[in-house]
């Protein structure tokens, strides 16, 4: 059963150590615990439904409250302060295509505005509901969750685009095939979802994101049926595929989903390895992209990120040891920077890339501590989001922002991106602990991935607007710096008033008459990735 009102499983959750805690109340205080706004008074106050009835739809207030968010932090100070205000006026709930269609007939006859629903994980509001004269619709798409075909000649799977990323590694793994797409939202996301945003998951080094996995699919526009057959390759003009991805619900619903898929890897390891100083590590993981060595994944940490990770570890014992290693080995621990490195394939080809990267990092200076720590990480990787409940419970809020840029820019950005999120909240005297990494890497450039966490206000209005502050700041860094607004999260409402910087006039002006074209009376997620 899912958290109402938070991240994940309601029986799962992951503890602060003491020495945690201790950090957080030295770094930004003490947590200000706020009482949490009952499931109860929402109930009581959502509204009547607008909605005429329909057999597919219901108007259950729990039902309407639960698809009415997403799981950004403006999302979370909305829902447990309560101060969220708008709800769907119902939720469509398809279980066959037929019923897809019916619904969009349906919401075509009574002029209803619908927000297609996958996992519900957006953390840049795709799911907020628009304020709108006309009724709004959440079309869940959790019943479209079947594997409809799998051929193993051509590595190719069709799904139905509901199908959250556990189930479908589940029923792939069962043939012996993977998707091998590992966001941090795995567990509770969907695979339209994945396509629609753009995703990137964590070892997409070997796999490759979601728009290398995306082979071709149906979407249910309000024009019509728009099928992208899955070539191999194809010169017949620009990439439709390529329209649906990070359409973000704007051209329509995505039903049909076909992947390219893999065969289950013999060796799927990950190493931890430790470098002097950030400037040597950023190094290492460069040369590696340049040279074409076939890792999985790469996740370099600077040194505010290792001591928090260090810490969050919680045994202190074996900590201290890695650090005492460390320091014989010239690594002191308050310029360490952890690295995570990630070999997927044969036996064969992960043992000799795995030789020519160590070679590579010992070259720049990189300490070998062995798969312990890696093995930690692909344990616990989709339990990291439950902190999000823990902290808040804490009395702290915690938010992540991301970019990619070139490699000439990866150093001042990352370093612009902390200084302005640190001093973002000094109207209000209040602190701010910023860390970073690198979590993909490329051979031009690099994603950046920034963690912050800042203590809750007294008032959900008043932590909302230091939020607010904080995202303005850091977002229009990253637009100066030359990033991109987003790198894997896509655009939603938190990320549009930047996508102009990026897109250009004539690129919006194109996008919006794409959108004009399917859905001409804007009844597709409005208000998302454009205006």
């Amino acid at each position: 059963m899912q958290q109402w009102n938070g991240w994940g499983d309601a029986t799962v959750s992951v503890d602060l150590s003491v020495k945690a805690h201790t950090l957080l109340r030295e770094l930004l205080g003490q947590g200000n615990v706020r009482a949490d706004y009952p499931l109860e008074k929402y109930i009581d106050r959502i509204p009547a439904s607008r909605l005429p009835h329909h057999p597919l739809i219901s108007t259950h207030p729990k039902k309407r409250l639960d698809h009415s968010h997403g799981q950004s932090l403006s999302d979370w100070i909305g829902l447990r302060g309560g101060i969220l205000q708008r709800f769907p006026d119902g939720v469509a709930l398809p279980v066959t295509l037929e019923d897809v269609t019916e619904i969009l007939d349906f919401s075509k006859k009574h002029n209803i505005v619908i927000i297609p629903f996958g996992g519900g994980t957006s953390v840049v509001g795709h799911l907020q509901v628009p304020e709108e004269n006309r009724p709004v619709l959440s079309l869940s798409l959790k019943g479209l969750n079947r594997l409809i075909e799998l051929n193993p000649a051509n590595l190719l799977a069709t799904f139905e685009s509901g199908v959250l990323g556990l189930e479908l590694e589940r029923q792939l793994m069962a043939k012996g095939f993977t998707l091998g797409h590992y966001p941090q939202s795995f567990e509770f996301s969907s695979l339209g979802g994945w396509v629609v945003t753009r995703s990137s998951g964590q070892q997409s080094s070997h796999y490759g994101s979601i728009e290398q996995l995306f082979a071709g699919g149906e979407l249910i526009t309000p024009g019509g049926l728009l099928r992208i057959p899955p070539f191999p390759g194809s010169a017949a003009g620009p990439d439709l595929r390529h329209l649906v991805l990070g359409s973000e619900g704007r051209m329509g619903v995505l039903t049909r989903v076909l992947v390219r898929i893999s065969k289950i890897p013999e060796k799927d390891d990950v190493y931890g390895i430790f470098f002097p100083s950030w400037d040597h590590g950023r190094d290492a993981v460069r040369a590696l992209a340049e040279m074409g060595i076939p890792y999985s994944m790469i996740r370099l940490s600077n040194s505010a990120e290792t001591m928090t990770n260090l810490t969050l570890v919680g045994q202190e014992k074996q900590v201290a040891l890695l650090k005492r290693y460390l320091r014989l080995r010239g690594i002191p621990d308050t310029k360490a920077c952890m690295c995570l490195i990630g070999f997927t394939g044969t036996r064969r080809l992960v043992k000799t890339a795995r030789r020519e990267s160590f070679s590579i990092l010992h070259q720049h200076k990189g300490v070998y501590v062995g798969k312990a720590m890696g093995e930690a990480w692909k344990k616990n990787r989709f339990r990291a989001p439950y902190l999000r409940n823990t902290l808040w419970d804490n009395g702290y809020a915690v938010d992540t922002v991301e970019t990619a840029v070139t490699w000439d820019k990866v150093t001042p950005t990352l370093k612009a991106i902390e200084n302005v999120i640190e001093g973002s909240l000094a109207p209000w005297n209040e602190k701010i602990h910023v860390f970073s990494h690198l979590s993909h890497i490329y051979s031009t450039g690099s994603s950046i991935y920034s963690t912050f966490i800042f203590r809750l206000a007294d008032t959900p209005e008043e932590t909302l607007e230091r939020w607010k502050t904080i995202k303005k700041a850091v977002s229009q860094t990253i637009v100066k710096a030359g990033g991109t607004i987003s790198h894997q999260h896509g655009v939603g409402v938190d990320h549009k008033p930047y996508l102009e910087a990026e897109k250009g006039s004539i690129g919006i002006g194109i996008l919006k008459q794409l959108f004009a074209h399917t859905d001409p009376e804007k009844r597709m997620n409005p208000s998302k990735l454009l205006s």
